[in-house]
């Protein structure tokens, strides 16, 4: 049976981030997950409790989500990425796999790259490499631009086949179930999320991130086309591509057969990808 989760409320610098750990065992390393925009942590509990019950859950609330403090200036993912990391040395985690999802998809390609020795094993979920994408249809993206989904839960029950896909498209109680679960701090936490990722892009160093990726994409994703996915798989070197046949939220919708697939990744012993000296630089003797 899954241990409960342990609701921690800590502050860096001023910063209050509030964080909740699902106990575990110690022979794996634990999940930390960035969640999406906007996203309190509760959002995610379908998907970590699909997961196998001895592995440690590490999940928090971005600055300005949920029960997070929000800043008085936005961060970038950089600074974000830093705040991770810092949270991680309060909690005393040394290493740890990565999930992100969406726009904490981009945030966990920042940590992966700025902290490669804290990051094991990466795991991309419905995100893209930032400024150099394929945007998704123009009327998805301005309806994403608002955070009103997150402060009227009878909007979010509209929108939700529109915007998410999928299985939102067929069974209107996902959307009320997922509406009923969010905690909104406010307008400006959105924003301040909005400008983290403004110019931002991965494109240019995902070459560098030498973690074992495990990259998931649904085929029926109004807010990042699949074309986004297939580009980063071609970007890191060493990466798989997973396609999963549901909408932008299929951690959550297909969370009962999403989860083995990460399982089995994580379980796999697998090596970085090795970058030999071309020919004519070896000294022979």
């Amino acid at each position: 049976m899954s241990q409960p989760f342990v609701f921690r409320t800590i502050e860096l610098d001023g910063q209050v981030l509030r964080t909740a750990v699902r106990p575990g065992k110690d022979h794996m390393p634990p999940l930390l997950i960035f969640n999406g925009i906007g996203a309190n942590l509760e959002l995610v509990f379908p998907f970590v409790q699909a997961l196998d019950p001895e592995m440690e859950v590490i999940v928090f609330d971005a600055p300005g989500v949920g029960g997070s403090s929000t800043p008085s200036t936005p961060f970038r993912f950089p600074g974000l990425a830093k705040l991770a990391a810092r949270m991680l040395d309060y909690l005393d985690y040394a290493q740890v796999n990565v999930i992100g999802v969406s726009w904490g998809g981009a945030l966990a390609q920042q940590f992966a790259y700025d902290y490669p020795e804290r990051c094991k094993k990466l795991i991309l979920a419905a995100t893209a490499a930032g400024l150099v994408m394929v945007p998704g249809r123009p009327h998805v993206l301005w309806k994403m631009a608002s955070p009103r989904r997150y402060l009227q839960p009878s909007h979010v029950v509209k929108i939700a086949p529109d915007i998410y896909g999928g299985a939102f498209r067929r069974d209107p109680n996902l959307a009320r179930s997922h509406a009923a679960k969010v905690r909104s701090s406010g307008k400006v936490g959105y924003y301040w999320q909005l400008f983290a990722g403004l110019g931002w892009t991965s494109f240019h160093w995902l070459h560098k991130i030498r973690q074992p990726t495990l990259i998931l994409a649904g085929d029926d994703d109004p807010i990042i086309p699949l074309v986004n996915m297939r580009m980063i798989a071609w970007r890191i070197p060493n990466s798989e591509l997973h396609v999963i046949d549901d909408g932008h939220l299929f951690l959550v919708t297909r969370a009962d057969s999403v989860a083995p697939i990460i399982m089995r990744f994580l379980a796999e012993e697998k090596h970085p990808a090795v970058i030999r000296p071309p020919a004519s630089a070896v000294i022979k003797h």
